[in-house]
């Protein structure tokens, strides 16, 4: 669908406008799922088929993989003929599915479930052993899994929940990784790279303390507390580019997509921060197979034509991002703060 053609939609309020009153969570899904905003107002004209190259040869590995927009990125992924793509997810039913569905579509695909559940440091050691067991490179990381708007909680080694496995598991996970990413990097004519999924949510992170205090954490609306995590997303991918230049580390906003991670707002808002993120999403939301393409562009584009340790929204937009995500003394800060905490589970340098 044209974006002229989701513009008309937008403009039939007949019966949008009753239902995304009475029903502000579900109407959404059944209008406007093509409108891309930022391609109307800002960014690069992308399409998956024609920009992504030929990626023979690639390791990749996805959180994430088994829906929304980790599923879609490996299905646009695997058409460019990778030598291999890792399905990282929490549940081995849906993962193995996922690699399923895929291989309908593609039958010479070699995509591999990989085990990971990111709020338990546990499962991410596994992974990263299981991972080094079948491969000795990794050209794509993608830090795609994320949860949002979840009820107070804590995950399996003590840290708020949505933090734990946005932020700290990604790290963890990136860590235990890196001397492969950094061997792959080494070899001729590569070009490494890790792709974290952020938000312009990161707005909602205004106090760099809250960041450092589980308590002050746990105090914060469900949707600021998903905002600091997108916030240390950003922050990450900064130091990350600033400590290992031979490998290229950006951090993304994929846009306001339909998606599942919505649903646990049913539970964790009122009605009026509902009606208002439904009515947002109304006006401005995108598909998943849209808002895949500014992680696709960010992870497959020429490397002249991407910043190590930008954040970009869609597509392929450079932002400075909110003012807290500019803090260059914060960025070090949550590193050594981050080394801090994985060194007390074991995970040392």
């Amino acid at each position: 669908m044209s974006a002229l053609q989701a513009i008309t939609d937008l403009l039939d309020f007949r019966h949008a406008f009753l239902e995304l009153f009475l029903h502000p969570v579900d109407t959404y899904q059944a209008y406007l799922p093509h409108l891309n905003v930022y391609e109307l107002f800002g960014g690069n004209s992308f399409s998956p088929e024609k920009d992504i190259p030929d990626l023979s040869g690639k390791v990749i590995l996805v959180t994430g993989g088994n829906a929304g927009l980790g599923l879609e990125s490996i299905r646009q992924l695997v058409a460019h003929g990778p030598k291999c793509v890792c399905l990282a997810s929490r549940t081995p039913s849906k993962g193995e599915e996922a690699v399923t569905n895929i291989k309908k579509t593609f039958p010479s695909a070699n995509i591999v479930y990989l085990p990971l559940d990111l709020a338990s440091f546990d499962s991410i050691s596994n992974a990263a052993k299981a991972f080094a067991s079948q491969s000795d490179r990794l050209d794509i990381l993608m830090n795609n899994a994320g949860v949002m708007a979840l009820p107070p909680g804590t995950t399996k080694d003590g840290y708020e929940i949505q933090l734990g496995t946005n932020y700290i598991g990604h790290a963890l996970l990136t860590k235990l990784l890196m001397p492969t990413l950094l061997a792959t990097a080494k070899e001729p004519g590569a070009d490494v790279r890790i792709v974290n999924l952020s938000s312009e949510a990161s707005v909602f992170g205004s106090s760099p303390d809250v960041l450092f205090d589980k308590s002050k954490l746990d105090a914060q609306p469900t949707l600021t507390r998903y905002g600091y995590t997108k916030l240390a997303n950003i922050l990450f991918a900064r130091e990350l580019a600033k400590r290992y230049p031979s490998i290229t580390s950006v951090a993304v906003h994929p846009g306001v997509i339909h998606s599942d991670i919505w649903g646990p707002l049913q539970h964790t808002t009122t009605f009026t921060v509902r009606w208002i993120l439904a009515a947002v999403t109304f006006l401005v939301g995108t598909s998943i197979e849209v808002g895949v393409w500014n992680q696709l562009w960010a992870a497959t584009c020429k490397r002249g034509e991407i910043v190590s340790g930008g954040f970009y929204k869609p597509v392929g937009y450079l932002s400075m991002g909110a003012p807290l995500a500019q803090d260059t003394m914060l960025t070090r800060r949550l590193w050594e703060w981050t080394e801090k905490e994985l060194e007390k589970h074991g995970f040392r340098s």
